[in-house]
């Protein structure tokens, strides 16, 4: 039986730390917001000092591409668009089920506004069951679960392509009667491709040079035909936890003549660097307290050393856009962010996304829904599966003596 009385006196606890928490956070705010308004008169020298120093600094600086102070309206979404997401989720292997293999399904939608066309909501799913795929990321020390997530993110970019590519040019032929300019040709019709979650695959950076090789280019050229196609890709991180564009502040804060952290700040013993005067303040509380519903922040280079094996072309810029309910990150490879008509169509489209899924965008939503593995679709696939070795002539098929007792109970 739980004890009320100590219950109550946690609880004043934590309600007065939460209420000294929320004192300290204003005060972090507003100093971060006092270096913003220093750091924008600044700006051409702190780029400058950045590009110079960058391999010195203990922390990634992007590059502000935009003036540090603006707040950009989102453009209003056309009514004719269409918008493409994928989305993953697994079955992970067990040595006590029927077989050791693991599944990936991913969930495909597309949507078409205006058009009246019929919308796409499916999922594509693929086993793995081979030696290669089960065991080749064992010489790389790697487990067969991690390595899993990463192949599931290399097959929702190939998905995306794929849907993006088969689009495109299924606009070209027969015409799409409500797609005309005035000049009687065909005139695409505005798409964007999005994905849930960060383009930086910051996890490579832990990886042997093989395995990267295994995941990253698979991945590169599907953007690659998604360029070539014309349509913007977009990740959207929601609840971001980012610092990445509050660590230019950290420039602006220094108090050594040299920001050259590996020399200045060094030291073992010293608790943080005196640059981080707000220390635990993320990137979308702060902009919360700036931008307005429908806004954005400049753009930012990202300079992640991972972004060196993408390319120049593929590098990627983010914002953060106030899309009513949250501050959200937003991403973007070069080729979308440098394109002014792309990132605006991008931007707008995700917007009419967010507004229409009540907060979040809807197409990642229902690509989750279809791509989500239950527990009862776990169950009818390896039931599934026993019928089927069972139905090849393979005997003594069956779960572990620990996975019988397991689903048993003497209750």
């Amino acid at each position: 039986m739980l004890d009320l009385t100590k219950i109550a006196r946690q609880m004043q606890g934590l309600s007065e730390h939460l209420a000294a928490e929320t004192v300290a956070s204003r005060q972090r705010l507003e100093i971060a917001q006092n270096l913003m308004v220093e750091a924008t008169v600044r700006q051409k020298e702190l780029v400058e000092i950045q590009e110079k120093w960058r391999d010195r600094l203990i922390f990634s600086v992007p590059t502000p591409v935009e003036p540090l102070n603006s707040c950009i309206d989102i453009p209003v979404p056309p009514k004719v668009h269409t918008v493409i997401a994928t989305d993953g989720s697994q079955i992970s292997p067990s040595h006590h089920e029927i077989a050791y293999c693991y599944l990936i399904n991913i969930g495909r939608v597309v949507f078409h506004y205006g058009q009246g066309r019929y919308p796409l909501l499916d999922s594509l799913p693929e086993v793995f069951y081979r030696p290669e795929d089960l065991y080749v990321s064992r010489q790389w020390g790697i487990r067969v679960e991690e390595w899993m997530g990463y192949r599931r993110t290399v097959s929702e970019a190939i998905a995306l392509a794929e849907l993006v590519t088969s689009w495109v040019q299924s606009q070209t032929s027969p015409p799409n009667p409500l797609s005309v300019n005035g000049e009687g040709g065909q005139e695409k019709v505005p798409t964007l491709a999005l994905v849930d979650g960060s383009l930086i695959y910051w996890f490579l950076e832990g990886l042997p040079g093989d395995a990267c090789d295994r995941i990253l280019p698979p991945i590169l050229e599907a953007w690659e035909q998604i360029r070539l196609a014309e349509v913007p890709l977009i990740g959207y991180i929601s609840a971001s936890r980012s610092t990445e564009s509050l660590n230019l502040l950290r420039l602006q804060a220094c108090p050594h003549s040299t920001p050259n952290c590996v020399v200045n700040c060094g030291d073992a013993d010293e608790k943080k660097p005196p640059c981080q005067v707000f220390d635990a303040l993320r990137d979308p509380p702060f902009w919360l307290s700036i931008l307005k519903p429908g806004q954005r922040t400049p753009l930012w280079k990202s300079t992640m050393r991972i972004l060196n094996l993408y390319g120049e072309t593929q590098t990627i810029y983010f914002c953060y856009v106030h899309v009513g309910s949250e501050i959200a990150r937003v991403e973007f490879p070069a080729w979308v962010a440098e394109n002014s008509t792309l990132l605006d169509r991008a931007l707008s489209l995700m917007l009419g996304q967010i507004q229409k899924g009540y907060g979040y965008p809807i197409s990642l939503s229902e690509a989750h829904n279809h791509a989500v593995v239950k527990g009862e679709d776990r169950a009818r696939f390896f039931a599934f599966l026993e019928q089927q070795m069972i139905k090849a002539g393979l005997k003594n098929v069956g779960i572990s003596y620990k996975e019988t007792r397991k689903r048993g109970s003497i209750a």
